[in-house]
């Protein structure tokens, strides 16, 4: 009998090893994609949506992809739409700074212009570019905190913009109330040997922050 029940148990975790190398097991849809393994496009790192109303008010955002895309990450968590009180300070239910969100995205972004910048000029770079684009204090230091640390592998980067021409191509963001002022800025970073790369300086767009404004950066690693 004893050895009947050792050759049952070996059969069932035979069975479930061969299921889980068969891949029958289904990965969450949270789970972050890895750009380099996938075919279907890059994925947007870490895009930081800051909101201003005048008042404090009931906001209701949506992302819609155009181009075929999804959601992999979210806080707070998305499902299909995000519903939240927003105090004027940008303040999200009384817990967060910004919607933050990750998602997979066709690669339709432009490479016909931009920045090559060395390894130890980034953080300075990235302060002006931000601040030129429209941003402002904590969404520069957000960027600056986060971004500075991970881009070290490279001695030099080159650094696509992504205007919000572009974006809403991509991703777009459905609000229930329209913005006043509505900044939107993806960077595509590229690591590079090479110091001097002739590229196409980009013009940066004219952008005033009045009335209830929101304004979003996000980062796609090639």
């Amino acid at each position: 009998m004893k050895k009947r029940m050792k050759i049952s148990v070996f059969l069932i975790l035979a069975g479930l090893l061969f299921l889980s190398s068969t891949g029958c097991k289904k990965s969450s849809p949270t789970d972050p994609i890895d750009m380099d393994t996938t075919n279907v496009g890059p994925v947007v790192r870490k895009p930081n949506i800051y909101i201003y109303p005048e008042e404090k008010s009931l906001i209701a955002i949506k992302l819609e992809f155009p181009m075929g895309g999804s959601v992999i990450e979210s806080i707070p968590k998305y499902s299909g739409e995000w519903i939240v009180e927003v105090e004027p300070t940008g303040r999200i239910n009384n817990q967060y700074d910004y919607l933050f969100y990750e998602c997979q995205t066709p690669d339709a972004y432009q490479y016909d212009f931009g920045w090559s910048v060395s390894r130890d000029s980034l953080e300075l770079f990235f302060k002006n570019n931000l601040s030129s684009s429209g941003f402002k204090g904590r969404e520069i230091d957000d960027f600056i905190d986060y971004w500075i640390p991970r881009l070290r592998e490279y001695p030099n980067y080159i650094i696509y913009p992504q205007f919000i021409n572009v974006i809403d191509k991509i991703v777009k963001l459905k609000i229930n109330k329209t913005p006043d002022s509505l900044l939107r800025l993806f960077y595509v970073i590229k690591g590079s040997e090479n110091k001097n790369t002739l590229l196409q300086k980009p013009v940066i767009p004219k952008f005033e922050r009045n009335g209830f404004a929101v304004v979003e950066w996000g980062v796609v690693i090639k």
